[in-house]
């Protein structure tokens, strides 16, 4: 544990989880609105306040230590080389489509994030040599147009921090963006899935303590995707489900 930069930066973080079940009983009651993950995931309520620098770091550079874990989970079940150009929103500080380059050296690389957050993205994908092979590009999914042309779109570890009607809206801006025919790749933690009831109890606790978002099931990813117009919606097993399993949709 102590060798893995990603459990350690977790670890570390949970500590504002203990906080705000000191009082259990109230945070299930939603009596505190205001709480330390609250507070520390602000996009979760703030969906269209810009948020500082200040507002998006630490969050940035908790996902960018764990990423490696789940990045090797998604790639290792779904490989990327078949693709032309993937557009990862929500994608951080560019973590995921590093891995993903290096697991897909022809794949042309596209991020879409918050603006300060795709900030931090361009400078560390300039520094991991992808300057020219990938885009960055500063927004809000629910209020500015993501950008189109990508045959696959990546959402990692994004799906579950939202509540359904954000869902909605998020998957069907994707349809309008991605090429006719083209996949949605979906990576996060699931429920229902055998020998991960721990993590799906775990993960509505941590997200109620948040204010927003769940873990889902299949049938409940299959519903929201249907709703936006996608087909053949399949999961593909990984090899630590615990961490993340993989959505596979076709526009």
């Amino acid at each position: 544990m102590l060798g893995n930069s990603g459990i350690a930066a977790m670890i570390e973080h949970h500590s504002a989880l203990y906080a705000d079940l000191a009082d259990p009983v109230a945070l299930l009651r939603g009596d505190n609105r205001d709480g330390q993950l609250a507070r520390y995931w602000p996009y979760a309520r703030k969906l269209t306040s810009r948020l500082t620098r200040d507002d998006v770091s630490p969050y940035t550079d908790l996902m960018a230590a764990s990423q490696p874990m789940v990045a090797e989970m998604v790639l290792g079940a779904y490989s990327l080389a078949r693709h032309r150009c993937l557009l990862d929103v929500g994608g951080g500080d560019g973590s995921f489509l590093i891995q993903a380059a290096q697991s897909a050296p022809r794949l042309q690389l596209g991020l879409f994030d918050l603006p300060e957050v795709a900030e931090i993205a361009r400078h560390r994908l300039a520094g991991a040599g992808l300057a020219q092979r990938a885009s960055v590009t500063g927004g809000h999914f629910l209020s500015d147009s993501l950008p189109r042309g990508a045959d696959v779109i990546s959402l990692i570890r994004v799906v579950h921090d939202h509540d359904d009607d954000v869902v909605r809206q998020l998957f069907a801006r994707i349809r309008e963006a991605l090429s006719a025919g083209g996949t949605l790749v979906i990576g996060e933690p699931m429920s229902g899935v055998p020998g991960c009831d721990t993590v799906s109890a775990y993960f509505d606790i941590y997200l109620h303590a948040m204010g927003s978002g769940r873990p889902r099931r299949l049938a409940e990813f299959a519903g929201l995707l249907r709703s936006a117009g996608f087909s053949r919606i399949r999961h593909i097993p990984t090899r630590i489900p615990l961490i993340a399993s993989v959505v596979v949709a076709q526009n």
